[in-house]
């Protein structure tokens, strides 16, 4: 929270709500500032938004990379792969992530499916999302489902 030029985190016995994280923490401190959504009406809002984005189908598949991590890549979908990649960089102090690739489809969720099944074939590891490979192997993989 910035007050008068200065910046106050949470738990600095200066910030405005530090006597309520100091007696019931962290996420009263957010209920108070309006920053966490406990109402019903909120959580009905959230879980239609939520729907509405599972239900549309077009959108992007995406090669995302970081050179912190050395060659693993995130292969995911997206509506919007740059606004993806956007809300990665905010928890990068270096705003690093970088998208490598993507391809537009009708069915993002088929086509990621189909695209993490041959880029299991051709990385030498991976985990959930992601694998370790190299972007030009990882993108003749990917256009090899198309």
């Amino acid at each position: 929270m910035t007050i008068n030029g200065k910046r106050y985190r949470v738990g600095n016995p200066n910030h405005p709500f530090n006597d309520v994280y100091v007696s019931s923490g962290i996420e009263a401190v957010y209920e108070k500032m309006g920053l966490l959504a406990t109402s019903k009406r909120a959580q009905s809002i959230r879980k239609t938004v939520l729907a509405l984005y599972d239900r549309t189908r077009e959108g992007f598949v995406y090669l995302i990379g970081n050179p912190a991590w050395g060659g693993w890549l995130k292969c995911g979908m997206a509506i919007d792969a740059d606004d993806r990649c956007r809300s990665y960089n905010t928890g990068s102090p270096y705003r690093d992530y970088k998208v490598h690739y993507t391809i537009f489809t009708t069915d993002r969720h088929k086509t990621e499916k189909r695209a993490h099944a041959a880029l299991k074939k051709s990385c030498s590891a991976f985990d959930g999302e992601w694998f370790f490979i190299d972007v030009p192997s990882a993108k003749r993989a990917i256009k090899s489902i198309l």
